[in-house]
């Protein structure tokens, strides 16, 4: 699969966070960490983005939040933990069906290299 430069960028943003930060710390700051990177880069990107379910023709606000929507066109969902599980994959492809959202990357800053912690998904 090729991604698009925009993957490119974000990916080498996610990079940079763990390059500077290494694993062990809260999701929470490497989001922070991260949204700094995007916005260094000039990505324009929304953090903790509300996302309303739809049923049967009403939005009701379950409380779902994308960890960051970049340009309305891909979704990041961070975690921290000791190993990806397929939860973890289940949720940001329920968050890009409930989004219309084509693109997103499932990111585990708790790896020793971040390309072992980084799945990359497209519907």
């Amino acid at each position: 699969m090729q991604f698009s430069e925009l993957s490119n960028r974000v990916i080498g943003c996610a990079i940079e966070v763990h390059r500077e930060l290494g694993p062990g710390l809260l999701e929470s700051t490497y989001e922070q960490c991260l949204a700094h990177e995007l916005s260094l880069n000039g990505i324009s990107f929304r953090t903790q983005f509300p996302l309303p379910v739809e049923y049967k023709s009403i939005r009701l606000d379950c409380g779902y939040r994308l960890d960051v929507l970049v340009e309305n066109e891909i979704i990041l969902e961070l975690k921290s933990v000791e190993e990806l599980k397929g939860i973890h994959e289940a949720q940001l492809l329920t968050y890009m069906k409930l989004a219309r959202i084509k693109q997103g990357f499932l990111i585990n800053f708790n790896v020793r290299r971040l390309k072992q912690g980084l799945k990359s998904f497209v519907l």
